[in-house]
């Protein structure tokens, strides 16, 4: 029973950040009907230039996590305006072929720069257990779900409340009806893109605390996608649930059926939920059903 409370306790951690994740990926869809297929390798990026300005430079943890959220406000806004914008009014697919390209460019410039090696993230939260009850849980895994948690109720309520919030969900509805009323449609793209990549860089960071920094950290955002659509790519309570229960999944499957079935079991667990779930509900748990007439 300890076993099977301390790994629900870790995969709602895991889970936590997973959403967050997520939450770029629904925020871009939402705004932008883009699938961007490069959320992994933003991710990635951002946990190691954070790790190069601590290493690399000395910078203290705090001042070197800052300056790697402005630079992921230009990358994402760079992203948008190089690569994105000039496909505005282009199909679909077309866009998300682009969208695969820029994570492969994205990952070979990883890897030129800081190479395929793993490194250990030099997290400056303390190597200990904390005694929840009788679970005992990592410290680094409790201040990812505060931290994580935080962000997404932030996330929530500004895309509720704030003007740049319900401009994003006036473009998510009805592009035309948007640009009639005066809002900027290129305005909220660009703050899509931003806010993806700002998530996506905190989501690496946490994540590099627990698994440590390498190339291997892009798969977060294979991990990522089948969470927003479990949940519905247009829902953001959505995002919240659907990694939530593929982080406790992923980390109950391996605790208990890694041994029997000879591991691996939890790279596949998302998927096959994923699959189970859309043949119940093809929008996902929350997801809004659209229905088109022809």
């Amino acid at each position: 029973m300890i076993l099977f409370l301390q790994l629900v306790a870790s995969g709602v951690a895991i889970g936590s950040i997973y959403a967050l994740v997520a939450l770029g990926f629904v925020l871009i869809y939402k705004s932008t009907d883009v699938l961007n297929m490069a959320q992994g390798e933003m991710l990635m990026i951002g946990a190691w230039v954070s790790f190069s300005l601590i290493v690399d430079y000395g910078i203290p943890f705090v001042p070197a996590f800052l300056l790697t959220l402005v630079f992921s406000v230009f990358l994402g806004l760079a992203i948008e305006r190089a690569v994105l914008r000039p496909l505005i009014g282009q199909p679909i697919i077309s866009v998300i072929m682009v969208t695969i390209g820029l994570s492969i460019a994205l990952r070979a410039v990883v890897i030129a720069i800081w190479g395929t090696q793993f490194q250990r993230y030099p997290t400056p939260i303390q190597d200990s257990v904390v005694n929840i009850g009788p679970i005992p849980i990592a410290e680094v895994y409790i201040w990812s779900l505060a931290t994580s948690l935080l962000l997404v109720g932030g996330l929530t309520l500004g895309f509720r409340f704030t003007r740049m919030g319900i401009a994003m969900r006036a473009v998510a509805d009805d592009q035309q009806a948007a640009l009639s009323v005066g809002i900027s449609v290129r305005r909220v793209f660009a703050m899509a893109w931003i806010i993806s990549a700002v998530v996506s860089t905190i989501g690496g960071i946490l994540l590099a605390n627990i698994q440590g920094v390498g190339i291997a950290l892009s798969a977060v955002g294979l991990k990522a996608l089948p969470v927003s659509i479990v949940g519905g790519l247009d829902s953001i309570p959505g995002a919240i649930v659907g990694g939530i229960l593929i982080g406790v999944l992923e980390n109950l499957s391996s605790g208990y059926l890694d041994g029997p079935l000879g591991g691996g079991v939890r790279e596949v667990a998302p998927y096959i939920v994923l699959v189970l779930i859309l043949l119940v509900k093809p929008y996902g748990l929350f997801g809004k059903e659209r229905i088109e007439r022809v």
